[in-house]
């Protein structure tokens, strides 16, 4: 995988653009990669609801699940569908909205200075094996890009505790760390 650093954009993957960034604040290095999990409606996988809803054009008639969060304005860096599929809504220079009230070592609001990396998923559901693989390819690809990140990775839950539960009991920490050193 390769990754514009100019453009903040990762060369193999569908671009889906979000307005629901901002510009990170001057300064800080992108140190850290968060891991997290999604599906629209909850529990069901495939169609175009995560991409709607980073895109605020969900639409709140097609599920009732959807008229609580339609109006709701978040976003992530990235989506890996179950299908291996690599989707980008903001580009990695940009502050994508993905971690809300969080911290990381004591450093409050991640956005700031990570990337959010969603997975087609739930936090109590395992993940594909093309979704490891594609995860781990794409950590090596930001290592190389942004080296600050080096080993810090984390999940929504860690950095929300007690908020966030996300990417979840089925997801499998040290296969990724295994594919992800392999790729070292």
């Amino acid at each position: 995988m390769e990754i514009n650093i100019e453009k903040g954009l990762l060369q193999e993957c569908v671009q889906c653009p979000s307005a629901n960034k901002d510009p990170r604040p001057d300064g800080l290095a992108i140190d850290l990669v968060v891991v997290h999990s999604i599906s629209l409606p909850p529990g069901e996988y495939g169609g175009k609801a995560i991409e709607q809803f980073f895109q605020n054009k969900l639409d709140k008639t097609q599920h009732p699940y959807f008229e609580e969060i339609h109006e709701m304005q978040v976003s992530s860096h990235l989506l890996i569908k179950r299908s291996g599929e690599i989707v980008q809504f903001v580009p990695f220079h940009q502050r994508a909205w993905h971690a809300g009230e969080s911290s990381y070592q004591g450093r409050e609001r991640c956005n700031d200075f990570s990337i959010g990396i969603e997975l087609e998923g739930t936090d109590t559901d395992t993940f594909e094996q093309i979704q490891y693989e594609k995860l781990a390819e794409l950590i090596s690809a930001l290592k190389t890009a942004y080296p600050a990140i080096l080993d810090n990775i984390t999940g929504h839950s860690d950095i929300a505790p007690g908020r966030k539960l996300d990417p979840g009991i089925g997801f499998d920490w040290d296969k990724l760390n295994n594919l992800t050193d392999a790729r070292v």
